[in-house]
């Protein structure tokens, strides 16, 4: 009967299937890509990534790097270091070393000028954080053990039939992806995306008291800390479906165009 108590592991739905970053890449190959990640035919343009990073987030300190990982194995952008402030500053600090420590050799091509620039800048941001968006909770063998209890005349059963509840709690998370082009500063698109999770779990709060063992409130709150939805998941699910559907609209991308040019005043005139 306690078996069916036992926690149950989460689960992260992307759109309408399960998605997650996955597998390497070298150049434009990819291997163990998502089978659901859009390809490109070939690269679009240089990007830079802002690396994302997220003060108060749990369990999550930057998207950086899966999103650099998607869009390798798209093969949609060439990536650069810019955008990370981590790895701007050491690409400085190592060039600037080889370049004035005069230690390295005469071939080793140390002069200016060989950097790729980037022409898009990808900005992640998290727009809805793994907020719970439903929930319920229901008794796990309490109406046996009730019977037993009222029956036996035994509280202590009957107690303990309250204490052993599941709780099924779904959590979303929303994302947005949006793609400004460096030199004009013009936004070129953006997209969303969502990933929900739905965690079903096993509360042991009560046996601890119930029971009188020290052990079973500390095996509780591990219960619940194990079972608890892993929201870097969560947010990787999010970004791959906007990275996906951002991928789709750029595919059949037409420049907007403005009357008389673009920021040349545009169209709509005000009075005198």
């Amino acid at each position: 009967m306690l078996s069916a108590c036992a926690p149950q592991q989460s689960t992260v739905q992307m759109g309408a299937g399960n998605n997650l970053v996955s597998g390497s890449a070298g150049g434009s190959a990819s291997v163990d890509a998502n089978k659901s990640l859009i390809r490109c035919a070939k690269p679009l343009g240089t990007l830079a990534v802002d690396d994302g990073r997220y003060q108060g987030t749990q369990g999550v300190t930057t998207v950086d790097p899966l999103l650099r990982l998607a869009v390798q194995q798209s093969n949609c952008f060439v990536i650069t270091g810019i955008g990370n402030r981590r790895t701007s500053d050491l690409l400085d600090r190592i060039t600037r070393e080889q370049r004035e420590s005069g230690e390295y050799r005469a071939n080793s091509k140390q002069h200016k000028g060989q950097r790729v620039a980037a022409d898009y800048l990808l900005d992640p941001q998290v727009v809805v954080g793994n907020e719970t968006t439903a929930g319920d909770s229901m008794s796990a063998g309490g109406g046996l053990l009730g019977a037993i209890g009222t029956a036996a005349g035994g509280p202590l059963v009957g107690a303990l039939a309250g204490a052993v509840s599941k709780a099924s709690e779904t959590k979303t998370t929303i994302v947005a992806l949006t793609l400004t082009d460096i030199r004009t500063t013009v936004q070129i698109g953006i997209s969303e995306g969502s990933s929900t999770t739905t965690n079903l779990g096993s509360s042991f709060g009560g046996w601890g008291g119930l029971l009188g063992v020290g052990g079973a409130g500390a095996m509780g709150a591990g219960m619940g800390s194990f079972t608890r939805t892993p929201e870097g998941q969560s947010i990787a699910a999010a970004f791959f479906d906007a990275y996906n559907g951002m991928v789709q609209s750029l595919k059949n991308y037409k420049a907007q165009e403005v009357e008389g040019g673009l920021g040349a005043g545009g169209t709509l005139k005000v009075g005198d």
